[in-house]
C-alpha cells in the first residue's frame, strides 16, 4: 500500500469571503446552464505575460517571464503566434467562443516553464478541493519551494485563480510530464513546468483558459463541460447498466474486514496442543518458517523451545504460534509424506492430483486438512475456524441493519481461505472482494506480500521501469522495483484467473495505485514507455477486470482520468496524511505514530485500527471545513463514489470522528471502517445509529448531481450542499447554534431536507 502525494497546509484564520462560496442567495442554481464569460485578451510575446479583460476590468492571467527574443510573430484579431529561438519553443494562442486556447510546441526544448501565476486566492483540486488564500502564513510556510506532480497531486486537470472581480481557470490539455512549483514570497505564487521526454513524440502542451464568475459551482460546470466534450464522463447509472452490482454501492459503507487468520486462538485447545509441541509437525513448521519467512524464525524457534518447558502458554507465545500456523497454511511446501503418512479422504484426493496442479484455494483446503490431521482434537473442526471474524461477523452486520456494504479483504488469500464467508456475504447482498496491486514487484517476495510476486519470473529483470538516469525505480517502501504496466496484462490475467478458478464469490476488486496518477516514463531500451502509455495500460487492466470478470472496480486515489473506468475510489476525501512526518511514520514513541502494517496480536494492524491524534496543522490542512470545497463532487458526485484512504478511515483520528460523520453527510461520502469482531463490538452502536441516517440519504444523493454548494455563515463553518432539485444538507461544524431562515441549526449537527421531510442528526447523541 502506498502514499498519495497530496500536500497542503492552512490555518484557521478567517479569510476574506470568496464570492463563489458566499452566503446563500434565495435563488439556487439547479440546472447546468452556465456559460463562461466572454472576454478579450492581450499578450506580451517577449515576456509571455498574458492579460484578460472583462467588463472593463483587466487582469494578469500569467506573470511575466524572463524577456526572450521573439521571431515569427503573427497577429490577428483572434490569434497570435510566435517562436522563442533560444528556448526552441513555438507558441500559438487562439480566441475561441468562450475560452482562450494556448498551445506550446518544442522544437528541441527539453522543458519549458509557463504559466507563472499569482492571485488573491486559488482553487486547487487537491483531493476533494481546497481554497488557498495566497497570504495565509501556514500555506506560505508549507508550500514554500514545494514541487508537486500535476498528474498525481491534482485530482482533476485544472486550477483556478481568483482575481478581484472574476476567476480565471486553466484546464491542462496535456496532463503528462508536468510539475507545479510553488514560491511563497511575498505571497503564494506558482509556476507550471512541462518536460518534453526524449522518448515521447508528442512535443506539445497547453491550456484552455476560461473566465468565470466567482462561484465554484460555475467553475466546476466549466470543467465538467470540458470532460463531457472529451467523452470522458459516465454516470454510475450508466455504469450499472453494464454491471448491476454497481447499484450495491448506493447506500453502502466501505468496510475492510480483517479475517486474515485461517485459524484463531479460539479454535485451539491450548492444553492439548502444548502436548504436541515436541512432535514432528512442529519441527517441520520451524524448518518451513526458516526457509520461507526467515525474519520470523528466531522468534518462533525461541517460543517453541520455551513453550516445551512450561506448564502454560502466555498470550505472546500463543500469538506467535498462531502466526506461524497461519503462515505455513499458505505454503505449497507444507505437504511432506513423512510428516503426513496418513491422510483423510479430502487431502488424499488433493495430494493424488499433485500439489503443483492445485489452485490456490485448493491448496489452502489441503493444508487445513493437514493441520487438522496433525493436531487432531487440540483444534476445532475446520468449519469452525475463524468463524467469529468471518461468517458470524458478516451475519451480525446484516442483522444489525446494514443491508448494503462494500467489504474489502486485505488480500485475496483471506477469501480463498474462507470461501464460505465470501459466499455468505454475497448472498446477503454485499459487495465483497480483495485488495490487489500490480504496482511493485519483488524478486523474492515474502509469503505475506503476495501482491509483489508474479508467476512470470522474467518480469523482475525484463519488465520493470528505468528512469532517465538508467536506474531502476524502487518499489513500495523501497523494496523491489516498479512494474511497467504495459507489460503486465498477461500476468494480471493469470493472477485473476488463478484466484477465480474455483468460482470464489468475489464481485468487486480493489486495485492499488492505478488511479493515483503515480505514472512513469520508462527509459528501458527494450521497452521505452511514455507516461501516457503507462496510464493507458493501467486503465486497460482495470477495465479488463471490470468488463471481462464483471467486477465492481475501485482504486486508490481516484484522480479523474480514471472516472469512466472505476466505480469507487479510496483517497479523494482524506488522503494519506503527511507521509514525510517522522512523528507519524517512524517515531514509535510519538503520540502521533500511526502504527505498523502488521499485527503481532492477530488483530487489525495498528496502522488501520489505532486511533491517534494528528498535529493541529494537519487538522487544519486536511480536515478543516473552512478550506475544503466540493470541487470533485460538483463534477463527479453521480459518477465516482469517493471516500477516505484506508490509512485514515472514519474512526482513525482522535477527536475528529464526529466531525467526519458530518462531513460525510454534507459531501455524500461513504464512511470507511476497519472491522473485526472486537472492533465491531466496540463501535457497533455508534456505527448502526449513524448508518440508519447516512445509508438512505446516500442511496438517493449518489444518483443525482451535486447542484449547489454554499457557505451560510461568516466563519465558513455552516455550509450547505444540494443534490438534484430538492435533496439538501446543512451542516453546522461550529460550536454555536446558527439561525437559518426561521429555524435554528444546532451546533455540530447535520440537517437533511428531503422534499418536505426533515431529518436532524447529531453525532454526539
Amino acid at each position: 500500500m502506498k502514499k498519495i502525494v497530496i500536500l497542503f497546509c492552512t490555518s484557521i484564520l478567517i479569510m476574506s469571503t470568496f464570492s463563489g462560496c458566499q452566503k446563500e442567495n434565495k435563488k439556487s442554481k439547479i440546472v447546468s446552464t452556465y456559460k463562461p464569460n466572454d472576454f478579450t485578451f492581450d499578450v506580451n510575446p517577449e515576456t509571455f505575460e498574458l492579460f484578460v479583460e472583462k467588463d472593463g476590468v483587466k487582469e494578469s492571467a500569467s506573470s511575466p517571464m524572463k524577456k526572450e527574443e521573439v521571431t515569427k510573430l503573427v497577429k490577428s484579431k483572434q490569434s497570435v503566434s510566435w517562436s522563442y529561438p533560444d528556448q526552441q519553443i513555438d507558441v500559438a494562442i487562439k480566441k475561441k467562443e468562450n475560452y482562450l486556447d494556448v498551445t506550446l510546441k518544442s522544437n528541441g526544448a527539453k522543458s519549458f516553464e509557463w504559466p507563472k501565476v499569482s492571485a488573491k486566492s486559488y482553487i486547487m483540486p487537491f483531493g476533494e478541493g481546497k481554497l488557498i488564500p495566497s497570504n495565509d502564513e501556514n500555506w506560505k510556510k508549507f508550500l514554500s519551494n514545494e514541487e508537486l506532480s500535476f498528474a498525481e497531486s491534482f485530482s482533476m486537470r485544472f486550477f483556478t485563480l481568483n482575481k478581484s472581480k472574476y476567476s480565471i481557470t486553466y484546464i491542462a490539455k496535456n496532463m503528462f510530464n508536468n510539475k507545479v512549483m510553488f514560491k511563497s514570497a511575498p505571497s503564494i505564487n506558482f509556476a507550471f513546468e512541462h518536460e518534453f521526454p526524449s522518448i515521447n513524440p508528442d512535443k506539445t502542451y497547453g491550456f484552455r483558459i476560461y473566465v468565470t464568475d466567482q462561484n465554484i459551482v460555475y467553475i466546476a460546470e466549466v470543467y465538467k463541460d470540458y470532460i463531457v466534450e472529451k467523452g470522458e464522463f459516465k454516470t454510475l447509472n450508466e455504469k450499472s447498466k453494464e454491471n448491476q452490482n454497481i447499484k450495491k454501492l448506493f447506500g453502502a459503507p466501505h468496510i475492510y474486514l480483517w479475517n486474515s487468520e485461517a485459524i484463531t486462538s479460539e479454535n485451539i485447545k491450548w492444553n492439548l496442543l502444548q502436548k504436541k509441541l515436541n512432535g514432528p509437525f512442529f519441527d517441520w513448521t520451524k524448518a518451513l518458517i526458516k526457509d520461507y519467512a526467515p525474519e520470523e524464525f528466531n522468534e518462533y524457534s525461541n517460543v517453541l523451545n520455551d513453550a516445551k518447558k512450561q506448564s502454560y502458554l502466555d498470550n505472546y507465545q500463543k500469538n506467535n504460534i498462531i502466526n506461524a500456523l497461519n503462515s505455513v497454511l499458505k505454503l505449497t511446501q507444507l505437504y511432506k509424506e513423512s510428516i503426513f503418512p496418513k491422510l483423510d479422504d479430502e487431502s488424499n484426493k488433493l495430494v493424488k492430483r499433485g500439489i503443483k496442479n492445485l489452485s490456490e484455494q485448493e491448496l489452502y483446503s489441503l493444508n487445513k486438512h493437514l493441520l487438522k490431521i496433525s493436531l487432531g482434537d487440540s483444534i476445532d473442526p475446520i468449519n469452525q475456524w475463524a468463524k467469529k471474524d468471518s461468517i458470524d461477523l458478516v451475519n451480525d452486520l446484516y442483522h444489525a441493519g446494514i443491508k448494503k456494504a462494500w467489504i474489502g479483504l486485505p488480500n485475496w488469500a483471506n477469501g480463498l481461505m474462507n470461501p464460505k464467508m465470501v459466499k455468505q456475504a454475497n448472498e446477503l447482498g454485499y459487495l465483497i472482494g480483495p485488495y490487489d496491486s500490480y504496482h511493485s514487484i519483488q524478486k523474492d517476495a515474502s509469503i505475506d506480500w503476495n501482491t509483489a510476486s508474479f508467476q512470470d519470473k522474467n518480469l523482475y529483470e525484463n519488465a520493470t521501469i528505468t528512469n532517465r538516469m538508467g536506474e531502476k525505480i524502487k518499489g513500495f517502501l523501497g523494496r523491489g522495483r516498479k512494474l511497467n504496466p504495459t507489460l503486465s496484462l498477461p500476468s494480471v490475467k493469470q493472477r485473476v484467473d488463478g484466484i477465480l478458478q474455483n468460482d470464489i464469490d468475489f464481485n468487486t476488486w480493489f486495485i492499488d495505485c492505478d488511479a493515483t496518477g503515480e505514472i512513469y516514463d520508462d527509459y528501458t531500451t527494450a521497452h521505452p514507455t511514455t507516461q501516457k502509455q503507462d496510464l493507458a495500460a493501467r486503465l486497460n487492466r482495470m477495465n479488463y477486470i471490470a468488463t471481462k470478470k464483471h467486477m465492481v472496480v475501485g482504486s486508490e486515489g481516484g484522480n479523474d482520468f480514471a472516472s469512466k473506468t472505476i466505480a469507487f475510489a479510496h483517497g479523494i476525501e482524506t488522503p494519506v496524511i503527511q507521509w514525510s512526518d517522522p512523528d507519524m511514520r517512524t517515531n514509535k514513541q510519538s503520540k502521533y505514530y500511526v502504527g505498523g502494517y502488521w499485527s503481532s496480536t492477530n488483530s487489525i494492524p495498528d496502522r488501520y485500527s489505532k486511533q491517534v491524534p494528528i498535529k493541529q496543522i494537519y487538522k487544519d490542512v486536511y480536515l478543516n471545513p473552512v478550506y475544503t470545497l466540493p470541487m470533485y463532487k460538483l463534477v463527479y458526485n453521480n459518477s465516482v463514489i469517493t471516500t477516505h484512504h484506508w490509512e485514515f478511515g472514519s474512526l482513525k483520528i482522535t477527536d475528529e470522528v464526529e466531525n467526519r460523520m458530518l462531513y460525510e453527510l454534507l459531501y455524500n461520502v461513504p464512511p470507511l471502517y476497519h472491522l473485526d469482531s472486537m472492533e465491531w463490538t466496540k463501535n457497533k452502536e455508534k456505527l448502526t445509529n449513524y448508518l440508519k441516517i447516512w445509508s438512505p440519504f446516500h442511496e438517493k444523493a449518489v444518483q443525482k448531481e451535486m447542484t449547489d454548494f454554499k457557505i451560510l455563515s461568516n466563519n465558513r463553518l455552516v455550509q450547505s450542499t444540494t443534490f438534484g432539485k430538492n435533496l439538501k444538507v446543512i451542516v453546522n461544524f461550529s460550536d454555536e447554534n446558527f439561525k437559518y431562515r426561521n429555524e435554528t441549526i444546532s451546533s455540530k449537527t447535520a440537517v437533511i431536507y428531503d422534499g418536505n421531510k426533515k431529518i436532524v442528526f447529531n453525532p454526539y447523541n
